[in-house]
C-alpha cells in the first residue's frame, strides 16, 4: 500500500509492515531544546497479538511510576512524557536531551525488570485514575518479561528504525 506524499507525521513515514519489536530513538531540536523520542515497540505491527488495553494501562502506570520516582534522579529530571501508542504495539518515552541506545537500553531494562517484580499497581484508585478498574497486573508482567527477553537480543547499533531487510 502506498503512503500519501503530503503526510508529514514522522511516525507515519515508517514502514510498519517491516518494523520489528525493539527500541528506536528519534532525536531533534525543538525551540533550542534537544528532545529524544523513544519508540518502545513491544509488538510487531499489523501481526495481531497486540497489548490488551488493561495490560497497556497497567504498564503505563508502572512505567510512569518507575521513570518518575524510582529511576536515577538524572533520568527523572529528563522525563517529558511516557504513554501508550494508540495502536497498542508499545509506548513512547519523550526525554529532554540526546541519548545513545545503550543508555536508553539500560534505563528500559531496569524499568521492565522492576515491572516484572511489581506486586501492586500504583495509582489504581478512582481518585488517582480515570479508568482505574481497567488494569491487569498479571498480563502486564508477562508482557514486560516477553519484551525484556526480546530486547536482550536486539542489535541497537542500527539507526532508527531497525527493520528486516
Amino acid at each position: 500500500m502506498s503512503r500519501r506524499k503530503d503526510n508529514n507525521v514522522q511516525s507515519f513515514q515508517i514502514d510498519h509492515e517491516r518494523l520489528l519489536p525493539g527500541i528506536y530513538i528519534s532525536q531533534k531540536q525543538i525551540t533550542g531544546q534537544d528532545i529524544a523520542t523513544v519508540d518502545i515497540r513491544m509488538k510487531h505491527p499489523n501481526k495481531g497479538g497486540y497489548l490488551s488495553t488493561a495490560s497497556s494501562h497497567t504498564l503505563e502506570h508502572l512505567g510512569a511510576t518507575y521513570l518518575r520516582t524510582i529511576a536515577h534522579k538524572d533520568w527523572q529530571e529528563r522525563i517529558i512524557y511516557f504513554g501508550p501508542m494508540g495502536c497498542r504495539t508499545g509506548f513512547y518515552l519523550v526525554l529532554l536531551g540526546w541519548f545513545k541506545h545503550n543508555h536508553i537500553y539500560e534505563l528500559l531494562e531496569d524499568m521492565f525488570s522492576w515491572i516484572i517484580k511489581a506486586d501492586k499497581i500504583s495509582g489504581q484508585s478512582s481518585i488517582e485514575c480515570g479508568n482505574y478498574l481497567d488494569n491487569d497486573l498479571v498480563s502486564a508482567k508477562k508482557e514486560a518479561a516477553l519484551f525484556l527477553s526480546r530486547i536482550e537480543s536486539c542489535d541497537f547499533g542500527k539507526e532508527y528504525p531497525y527493520v528486516e531487510t
